[in-house]
C-alpha cells in the first residue's frame, strides 16, 4: 500500500487499537491519535493510550471528554454489572450489556471532524470480525454506511477529498491481530483490555474482553506480558 501523508487513528488503549496505530505508522507519514473519555469505568485504558501514542511517535494525541454515562444503557459506563465467566458462545449471543449506544458512530464523527481540519486522507479504527457477532457498530455494512455518510456530511467529502475509513483488522481473528502486533513490534504491556479492572488497573481476567485477549495470545503463541507479570 502506498504511504499517505496524514491520518487520524482512534486509539482506545486496547490491543486492537494499538495494532491499528502501528499499522497507521507504517502506512502514513503523520499519525494523529484520538482518544475519547466517554465515561467508561475502565479509564485505565486512557493512560495506556497516552503511553502508546508517545511510544509510537504519534504527531499529536488528543484526549476528548465526551461523557456518555449520563445516557445509561451500558455496563461499561456503570449501568449494571459487567458479565463475567461467559463462554465464547454466551458472549457471542446477542448484543452484550457492554455495548455503548452509538459509541462508534460518535467516535468516528469526532475523528471525521478532526480529519477534515487536518486534511487527513484516512481515519483508522480497530474493529475486527470477532466483535461483529454482538456489536452492531463493528460490522462491515456499518463501516460502509458511515463512509458514505462521511462523504456527504463534510465540505471535504463533497469536494471529493474526504478521508477514507480504514479498518485494517476487520477480517482478522484475535489471534491474527496479536500475531500482527508482535510482527510490528507493538508493546502489549502498554495495553489494557479489561472491562472491569481493579482500582489499580489490574485486569479481572474474567470479563469477555479479558477472556478474548487471553485466547488471542494463546492462538498466536505469544506470551501476554501482562499475564506474565501476574496481572491476568
Amino acid at each position: 500500500m502506498e504511504r499517505i501523508r496524514r491520518s487520524v487513528v482512534l486509539l482506545s488503549g486496547g490491543c486492537d487499537s494499538a495494532v491499528t496505530l502501528a499499522l497507521a505508522r507504517r502506512e502514513c507519514e503523520e499519525v494523529y491519535a484520538l482518544t475519547v473519555a466517554y465515561g467508561q469505568r475502565h479509564r485505565v485504558e486512557i493512560d495506556c493510550a497516552a503511553a502508546l501514542a508517545a511510544s509510537a511517535g504519534a504527531t499529536a494525541h488528543r484526549i476528548l471528554e465526551v461523557d456518555l454515562s449520563g445516557w445509561g444503557g451500558s455496563s461499561l459506563t456503570g449501568h449494571g454489572p459487567v458479565p463475567k465467566d461467559r463462554t465464547p458462545e454466551e458472549a457471542g449471543a446477542g448484543v452484550p450489556p457492554t455495548y455503548v449506544p452509538a459509541r462508534n458512530t460518535i467516535l468516528l464523527a469526532l475523528a471525521l471532524a478532526w480529519a477534515e481540519v487536518l486534511e487527513a486522507e484516512a481515519i483508522y479504527i480497530g474493529v475486527h470480525v470477532q466483535d461483529a457477532g454482538g456489536y452492531p457498530d463493528t460490522r462491515p455494512d456499518y463501516l460502509e454506511a458511515f463512509a458514505r455518510t462521511a462523504a456527504l456530511a463534510t465540505k471535504a467529502g463533497r469536494e471529493g477529498r474526504g478521508p477514507e475509513i480504514r479498518a485494517p483488522l476487520l477480517h482478522r481473528a484475535k489471534g491474527e491481530v496479536i500475531a500482527l502486533g508482535r510482527d510490528l513490534g507493538v508493546d502489549f504491556a502498554r495495553t489494557s483490555s479489561c472491562y472491569d479492572p481493579a482500582p489499580d488497573g489490574a485486569p479481572c481476567g474474567r470479563c469477555d474482553s479479558c477472556r478474548l485477549r487471553a485466547s488471542g495470545f494463546r492462538e498466536a503463541g505469544v506470551v501476554d506480558p501482562r499475564a506474565a507479570a501476574g496481572e491476568e
